[in-house]
């Protein structure tokens, strides 16, 4: 299997390096600090294009594959953990509209979303409802040609920004997993508030936020495909965020950190040398490199996988083990490896540390992906 890039991937690879270098790496640590949402990388990768990168030209989209979005989020990861989610998780939140929604739908919020601006958020993750999404308690009852929707959701990528939302309710609660729908809500529908942002360890701009739905009006026609099929669209979803979001996000996070930490060792003198002639922390660069490539063909191949429409829930639950628990060790290597600086504001390695967290428990957490990985091993 031959992972080189095309002519193609490698454009996309560089402007996504551009925008990387130039809009998000000057931003990130004071986007970090102040915890607001990135809107200059926003905009910016939505007018390089790169926002549309893996959906239908006819919508507005750039065409392209998921192999394509993981190089994009890999380089914004790289230098900026906020935007790398941010990006990542609201393309994820397309994917249900244009996968199972109408051509009106389609028509309708596609477009703004890929290039016009707008955020999109996907709200499927209540308070009782994490790992165990079959748990969800905001409910939609049939209401004439409307549902009415109740009930909180917690921890919405991008929720005070967002515009758009793709929102998963429970329509025949006795049925669990087989009674959840997806619908389309926008931002301003009367009923519909956001509440609490979150004070969050890591990607500190890409708003963990509380929404709230008091008896919202969505009209029938804003059901997203069938009618008690949402649990499936959502699992669908999240097989193909846990390439495109976690894995990606974590492969970059790590090579961003490993490549501070091959500069500084360079440049760190102690005892008449740089560290990085010290055997120890050649050691470690070596530990850190070895696990990046190996969690970089690992997501590569999930997303081919994905591309070729070949099922792929057990590597893609593998890659994001592996690739999240490679950014952790990388990120904790590169901060051992500054010293003392590490642990400093001053250094970006002590908000990849941070960033890097994440990318074991969102999109399912590791421990979750363990169990599928038992469970798609004993089939």
């Amino acid at each position: 299997m031959d992972f080189k890039l095309t002519p193609e991937q490698l454009m996309i690879q560089k402007v996504a390096r551009q925008v990387a270098q130039e809009v998000c790496e000057p931003l990130a640590a004071e986007i970090d600090r102040t915890h607001r949402f990135p809107k200059e990388a926003f905009q910016k990768l939505t007018e390089c294009g790169l926002m549309g990168v893996g959906f239908d030209p006819k919508y507005g989209g750039s065409g392209g594959s998921r192999l394509d979005q993981v190089l994009i989020n890999v380089e914004l990861a790289k230098v900026c953990g906020t935007t790398s989610s941010v990006f990542s998780i609201h393309q994820g939140s397309i994917y249900v509209i244009e996968k199972h929604g109408t051509e009106e739908q389609k028509q309708k919020y596609i477009r703004p979303l890929v290039e016009g601006g707008v955020v999109g958020a996907f709200a499927l993750t209540e308070a009782n409802a994490g790992s165990d999404a079959a748990g969800v308690q905001t409910t939609a009852v049939e209401d004439g040609d409307d549902y009415i929707i109740n009930g909180t959701k917690c921890f919405i990528t991008g929720g005070f920004s967002a515009e758009i939302f793709t929102v998963f309710a429970m329509t025949d609660p006795t049925k669990k997993t087989g009674g959840l729908t997806a619908f389309i809500v926008e931002k301003g529908t009367p009923g519909f508030t956001v509440g609490k942002v979150e004070d969050k360890m890591g990607i500190r701009g890409s708003e963990a936020a509380e929404l709230i739905f008091d008896n919202v009006r969505v009209s029938k026609k804003n059901i997203i495909g069938q009618l008690n099929k949402g649990f499936k669209y959502a699992m669908e979803a999240i097989d193909i965020n846990r390439v495109t979001v976690a894995a990606s996000q974590a492969l970059g996070l790590a090579e961003g950190a490993f490549e501070q930490a091959v500069k500084y060792s360079k440049e760190r003198i102690q005892f008449g040398k740089p560290i990085a002639k010290q055997q120890g922390i050649g050691w470690y660069l070596a530990e850190m490199k070895s696990r990046i490539e190996a969690a970089r063909w690992l997501v590569y191949n999930a997303a081919w996988k994905l591309d070729n429409k070949i099922p792929c829930t057990q590597e893609s639950c593998i890659a994001k083990l592996f690739a999240s628990e490679t950014a952790r060790f990388v990120t904790d290597k590169a901060v051992q490896i500054h010293g003392g600086y590490g642990y400093m504001t001053d250094y970006a390695v002590e908000r990849m540390f941070r960033d890097a967290k994440i990318t074991e428990i969102y999109e399912g957490t590791n421990e979750i992906q363990k169990l599928v990985i038992a469970r798609e091993i004993l089939k």
